[in-house]
């Protein structure tokens, strides 16, 4: 590995730290406010931030669309793909956040990162046909999910945060897909702008129709707000798309599926939140599926 792809990996490794410390963050945020006030307050600060970086990087001349008159360029389809991945970033985003509530940071990382497997396991639909090692990563996901959820429970129910969190996970499959389809034609942050702009005017909809938002509430979790604003979807992802620029895709998703082991450590060393030892096997053999789905099948002959 050379310097810049080393350098590159950091980056990740850095924004993969963020997101897994940012489930802290939600959780705080969660004992003060609803979900979607939450969200709400996350979302606009992420619009702001963003908005910022594109003035900024614009003055530069560090981006693609920064010649006029064509800032905002294929408009349409801007706007058509900010629409479908908003839509899927604010409904993986709220199901996150409620089962953050419910559950520690540790399953919450551990079970939003099923996507890394159940991304090329979707692709069936897609005609595409995934091998024995990608099935195999499948059963060991689940064993490792029914030893950090199940194991040791009178029923073998998963409890309504665990319930939303899995569907937090096949929600952002659905937004992973997306963003892969509308990606190619559009700048990243124009695009990243406008989900989060999606995401901020559904969440604040279902703020004053769901929850009733106090001043009180964003006063105190006004630090969790700003940190997931503007260090998790604004840091972090810029973050992501330098640190992926000529970067072999598969060190790029090992590198990121550490948001889930920063998430457990975060938890440990800040809110002082625990796993029994059959939980931490759940973890070890979910994070060991999510790495091997992630490796290159070895060619024959």
């Amino acid at each position: 590995m050379d310097k810049k792809q080393l350098r590159n990996t950091l980056l990740l490794v850095c924004g993969a730290f963020i997101w897994g410390t940012a489930f802290v963050a939600q959780s705080v945020g969660s004992d003060y406010m609803g979900p979607y006030t939450f969200l709400a307050g996350r979302s606009w600060l992420a619009c702001a931030f963003l908005l910022g970086l594109m003035a900024v990087l614009c003055k530069m001349g560090r981006t693609n669309t920064a010649a006029e008159p064509g800032f905002w360029q294929n408009k349409k389809v801007l706007v058509k793909g900010g629409i479908f991945c908003g839509a899927a970033l604010f409904a993986a985003s709220a199901a996150q956040q409620m089962g953050i509530g419910t559950t520690s940071t540790a399953k919450a990382g551990f079970m939003t990162a099923l996507y890394v497997v159940l991304v090329p396991v979707t692709s069936i639909f897609f005609g595409s046909r995934p091998g024995v090692k990608l099935w195999g990563c499948v059963v060991v996901s689940v064993v490792g999910l029914y030893l950090l959820c199940l194991a040791g429970r009178d029923t073998l129910s998963l409890t309504g945060g665990e319930w939303q969190l899995l569907l937090c996970a096949a929600l952002f499959t659905l937004q992973i897909m997306l963003v892969n389809h509308f990606s190619p034609q559009l700048d990243g942050i124009q695009l990243s702008f406008m989900q989060f702009l999606v995401v901020a005017v559904l969440s604040t909809v279902f703020m004053f129709a769901f929850e009733t938002p106090s001043i009180e509430q964003f006063r105190g979790a006004a630090v969790s707000i700003a940190y997931c604003g503007i260090m998790s979807s604004g840091v972090a992802y810029t973050l992501q798309i330098v640190g992926q620029k000529e970067l072999d895709p598969t060190i790029a998703s090992l590198a990121m599926c550490l948001e889930s082991v920063f998430s457990a450590l975060a938890g440990w060393l800040i809110l002082g939140e625990t796993l029994s030892a059959t939980e931490l096997c759940g973890c070890v053999l979910m994070f060991g599926a999510i790495v091997a789905s992630q490796l290159p099948e070895k060619k024959r002959g």
